[in-house]
């Protein structure tokens, strides 16, 4: 089905395949159509219809509260074309760039799925083929029996492998972690559409790092630490790693994390609900403990310490946009040095 897309700038066309929701296959194309969580709750991607039919596969998804049906406005991430369609967005739209990681559809089989907590879990997903993504990107995943995809990021870093991890929290509401958390899913088929994503890190940035991260936003924290690693990078670049969650208990990764720290790495864990207890330090001496939601502790932690850094922010959506604050507010930070996910 053809699709023309109107953008500020410039007009695009594309071919979507039968049932293909209209922000993926403009993106499967390489333009870089408008979105954040394309999994219809942040409402980024909305457009309006200039003519033919679109067919919406999920009328009740959040982030309809910001489009104007009536005005002829829909979510591309959630809608697929009946007919060809002409679609007017409101934004800059310009192709991906060379050597960008084009998202693609692909199949996976989940495997070695283990609890870090009581309530989340990691697993790995064995791709069709090999796929390339970038450190803080993320997929969209679809198990069988569950409607439409969610968004996870990629908790490894490895050019041209199709091994990636994940690692889920569950939710009383969550679809896909209640499936998840259901039964023993290894070797179920997944449908995946990734990478996604702008709040990816690459090593020549030559800035120093902040990573603050509340409960599963960890995850594409450890893919930048892992690519940053590899790469060598803070034997020349500061980092400085603030993972937030309730309890001692709610933590996981914490030998990982003790890697990561050293000379030029900092890492805190933030509790937000607990005092720190006296076993935390000894056990793991080169973490650094606090109490207090996770921003709070950073703002203290990181005062005039903000001078060449560039700072990723991942978790659920009240700590991301606390963090935002702290980040435009108390440090100064120009948005292209902000890059964040928020996990809803």
């Amino acid at each position: 089905m053809r699709i023309q897309v109107n953008a500020r700038n410039r007009g695009y066309d594309f071919d979507a395949a039968p049932g293909e929701h209209i922000l993926y296959a403009g993106l499967r194309a390489g333009i870089d159509l408008p979105y954040e969580c394309a999994t219809g709750t942040c409402g980024t991607c909305k457009a309006k219809l200039v003519s033919g039919r679109v067919r919406d596969e999920w009328p009740q998804a959040p982030g309809r509260k910001y489009v104007k049906p009536a005005a002829g406005e829909f979510l591309m991430c959630q809608c697929v074309a009946e007919e060809p369609l002409t679609v007017e967005v409101s934004k800059f739209v310009y192709p991906m760039e060379g050597g960008a990681c084009v998202p693609q559809p692909a199949s996976a089989t989940l495997r070695s799925p283990h609890a870090l907590t009581h309530d989340v879990m990691a697993f790995t997903l064995e791709l069709d083929e090999p796929r390339d993504f970038d450190a803080g990107q993320f997929a969209l995943l679809a198990p069988p029996g569950v409607p439409g995809y969610r968004a996870y990021s990629m908790c490894s870093h490895e050019r041209g492998s199709r091994r990636f991890d994940f690692l889920v929290k569950r939710k009383p509401d969550g679809g896909f972690s209640q499936w998840l958390f259901a039964g023993n899913r290894d070797g179920a088929q997944l449908e995946v559409f990734g990478p996604l994503g702008k709040a990816t890190f690459d090593p020549s940035l030559a800035r120093n790092l902040l990573l603050i991260a509340g409960g599963s936003g960890i995850a594409g924290m450890r893919s930048i630490l892992t690519r940053a690693a590899r790469e060598r990078y803070f034997e020349r670049h500061r980092g400085y790693v603030f993972f937030g969650v309730r309890t001692l208990r709610d933590a996981f990764w914490l030998r990982e994390l003790s890697e990561h720290a050293g000379a030029n790495v900092e890492v805190t864990v933030a509790l937000s609900e607990d005092d720190v207890p006296a076993e935390a330090k000894s056990q793991w001496p080169r973490l650094r403990f606090e109490r207090g939601l996770v921003h709070e502790v950073a703002k203290r932690a990181m005062a005039g310490k903000y001078a060449e850094l560039r700072a990723y922010v991942a978790g659920p959506p009240p700590a991301v946009d606390a963090a935002i604050r702290v980040l435009l507010l108390e440090a100064k930070l120009s948005t292209d040095n902000i890059r964040y996910d928020k996990y809803s």
